[in-house]
């Protein structure tokens, strides 16, 4: 069902921290009507801190140690923006970010971690940072990697002995250790070295615990050096500051990190190491309705170390407060806990207790913590879908059902030009009348004895994310003319809006049209007007204008036998869509799709043309299967295709074979009469994908089989890195596409 209840204030959350999690899990279990919520994060995989030592020890895989931001959006109601902040403007409410518009809140809260703190010299180039933890897992592998390929003695340093950092050399001894013996290379050949500025290791916790932990460094073989304050890190070799030398290979930093330079530079009250300044309400001290948790956060009234635990505590009370702020209500101030219970793994499965002045060790301590753990990411996994909550009284002034339609659901000309301001105009000859002095119409003048080639193509919004939406339409729209052999002029947008407050609407507008903008203004064209107009929900589409030459026009008829059948993109994008709304995809599976569907036909076309393409076509809604028989009744001819062969998006194949399938899917398996496969192939995992409606997808060739080897290298070399030979044109009296395996 879609939520016809209009936006009227923005929620944003930068950062997918431990707290903001909970912040997700518990907006989604209570929706608050009329608020929209958007998350912009640098990972769209959230570590859960707890069980890093156990995935570097190996004893959890990735899925199991993190928490998919995608499905918890999913739920949630909210936005995932896949970018990295870096700065705010504190007066406008904006959200600066890396890669895409800066966006607005009305409501905002910060749990973005923590960076490395490495002020010593050659630190950040002679070592490896734990911080951030969301993506140490890669810099993990990397090391693990390095590690495989010497086969000499390699000494392995950790700086700093808090429980962080005892707890992951433990672990990586563990793993390092497991790995030479699976390749059957001497673990003896491993030196492990633990430097600490202290006297002793885990300076916060009790005797006993400290010495629990230094027979397991014993056991583990680590030399312990206390009292090492490191003053530079050169290559292979650590300096303190009483002189001594110790000689490493590789070098893990655990040390405190720091806050991001950017949170002091926009105006936020920080303490001296940079973490945003928060009261007993986790409400920032210098700015009403700025909110931080987790590591970014220096709680005033309670200051705390920076923990994981303290993180996850926040959640509940983040969660309030912000529905509190949003809804103009009185905040709650929060008191964390004083002590916490600790559970310490030693590298095996074998863990450490420590609270206060408690204890205990042993198999079943890691049994407990592994429970705890588990059941902590048990609250984040299968999320059931939750309805819209009604209306507020300040949504209902907005109500959708006295919206008149006709001229009327045209979107407001101030709010349209205030939207577009923002825009580039292209300043171009060809373009007599468009955007920069509109009228009723746009004029183009096209080149002499050119013909003109037109397509229009309009979508549903299938995915939260204004600004990405509006590239991914206007690449696919492009696309059509891509296949002819056309050059792009013109493109005229065609925009429905869901009712918001006018800023809000303005926002998604003026994002959606930078967003293709970029893309037509890359590919040479103009983007000279359009229509808007109000809606139950977001859609965009484009009608394209180009030309062409006669003699260079290409067609889906040309296709013949012996032709080589090239194609330029992986496919997959319908399945993962459709697991995106059940909440099945993978942020990492749709990270990858959204890269594939962002990606430009345009040097694919180029590519193809030069090696001989005498058909040409981009597969999109009919899926591979139906776009490929189209060539081929129009060239009177067959084709056979091996499906292992098939470039596939990372989850497709998943999810497809869990009986996921986009809605078009049914529609495309009509063509089954013009299909040819055995009972080996129709079981295929990569059958069903051939049918599987793709937006923005690859181009489809048929060229010279001495001249596809080559051309697939072209394309590899142009950035389309799954592009690949999947099969060749045959005689046939009736087109037909047969299938192998």
């Amino acid at each position: 069902m879609i939520d016809t209840t209009p936006v009227i204030r923005d929620l944003v959350l930068i950062g997918g921290g431990h707290a903001h999690v909970e912040v997700l899990r518990r907006f989604g279990m209570r929706r608050l009507a009329g608020t929209r919520v958007t998350v912009i994060s640098r990972d769209t995989h959230t570590p859960y801190s707890g069980m890093l030592p156990g995935l570097v020890a190996g004893h959890y895989d990735y899925d199991e140690v993190h928490i998919d931001l995608a499905p918890l959006a999913s739920f949630a109601g909210a936005r995932l923006y896949h970018d990295e902040v870096v700065g705010l403007d504190l007066e406008l409410g904006l959200v600066h970010c890396r890669g895409r518009p800066s966006v607005s809140y009305d409501v905002l809260s910060i749990d973005c971690g923590a960076t490395p703190a490495m002020q010593v010299p050659g630190a950040a180039q002679f070592s490896v940072p734990v911080k951030p933890v969301s993506s140490f897992w890669s810099r993990w592998q990397a090391l693990r990697a390095r590690v495989a390929a010497r086969d000499a003695p390699l000494r392995i340093g950790v700086i700093g002995a808090g429980a962080g950092g005892v707890e992951l050399l433990l672990a990586v001894a563990y793993r390092l250790r497991a790995d030479c013996s699976a390749r059957g290379r001497d673990a003896r050949q491993l030196d492990f070295h633990l430097l600490t500025t202290g006297h002793d290791i885990l300076p916060t916790h009790n005797r006993r615990v400290r010495a629990h932990l230094r027979r397991a460094l014993a056991a583990a073989h680590v030399t312990l050096h206390i009292q090492a304050e490191v003053s530079a890190v050169e290559a292979g070799l650590v300096c303190t500051t009483r002189g001594e030398r110790v000689a490493l290979d590789e070098i893990l930093w655990t040390t405190h990190a720091a806050a991001a330079p950017w949170l002091g530079d926009s105006g936020l009250a920080v303490d001296a190491q940079g973490f945003v300044r928060v009261d007993a309400c986790l409400q920032s001290i210098s700015h009403v309705g700025v909110f931080a948790a987790g590591d970014v956060a220096a709680v005033d009234p309670h200051p705390r170390p920076k923990s994981g635990v303290f993180a996850v505590r926040q959640g509940p009370p983040l969660a309030d407060n912000l529905r509190r702020a949003l809804q103009d209500r009185p905040l709650r101030p929060f008191t964390p806990q004083r002590r916490f219970l600790g559970l310490i793994s030693t590298g095996g499965r074998h863990a450490v207790a420590s609270r206060g002045a408690l204890a205990l060790a042993g198999d079943w301590v890691w049994r407990w913590k592994d429970r705890i753990d588990r059941r902590f990411m048990q609250r984040y996994e299968g999320l059931p879908a939750m309805m819209s909550a009604p209306p507020t009284r300040d949504a209902a002034t907005l109500d959708p059902s006295m919206r008149c339609g006709g001229c009327g659901a045209k979107v407001g000309a101030e709010l349209l030009r205030a939207a577009l301001a923002r825009v580039p105009v292209a300043q171009r000859e060809d373009i007599i009348i468009g955007l920069a002095e509109p009228d009723d119409a746009a004029v183009v003048r096209l080149p002499a004895g050119a013909l003109a080639v037109q397509s229009v193509d309009n979508f549903r919004v299938f995915l939260d994310d204004p600004w990405l939406f509006g590239r991914i339409a206007a690449h696919h729209c492009l696309s059509d003319l891509y296949a002819m052999g056309a050059t792009p002029q013109t493109a005229l947008a065609i925009v429905t809006l869901p009712l918001a407050a006018p800023r809000k609407m303005q926002d998604d507008l003026t994002h959606m049209m930078l967003g293709a903008n970029a893309v037509f203004a890359a590919a040479g064209t103009a983007l000279v007007g359009g229509h808007t107009s109000e809606g139950a929900e977001l859609a965009l589409g484009f009608a394209i204008n180009g030309h062409i030459r006669e003699a260079s026009l290409l067609r889906k008829r040309g296709a013949r036998v012996g032709d080589a059948l090239v194609l330029c993109k992986p496919l997959g994008s319908g399945v993962l869509l459709a697991g995106m709304m059940r909440g099945a995809t993978r942020a990492r599976w749709l990270d990858g799709a959204l890269a594939v569907m962002n990606q430009s036909n345009a040097a694919a076309a180029d590519i193809l043309r030069a090696h001989g393409a005498g058909a040409l076509t981009d597969i999109t809604g009919f899926g591979l299967a139906g776009h490929l028989l189209e060539m081929l009744r129009a060239s009177a001819v067959g084709a056979r295709l091996a499906l292992a062969g098939l470039p596939l998006m990372d989850g497709a194949a998943h999810l497809a074979a869990a009986g996921i399938a986009s809605t078009l899917a049914p529609e495309n398996l009509k063509v089954l009469a013009e299909i040819r496969a055995d009972e080996a192939a129709r079981n295929h995992a990569h059958f069903a994908l051939c049918f599987d409606p793709q937006t923005s997808g690859g181009l489809l060739a048929a060229l010279p089989e001495a001249r596809a080897a080559a051309c697939v290298a072209a394309l590899r070399a142009a950035g389309y890195d799954e592009a690949v030979i999947i099969g060749e044109v045959e005689a046939a009296h009736v087109a037909h596409l047969r299938l192998t395996v």
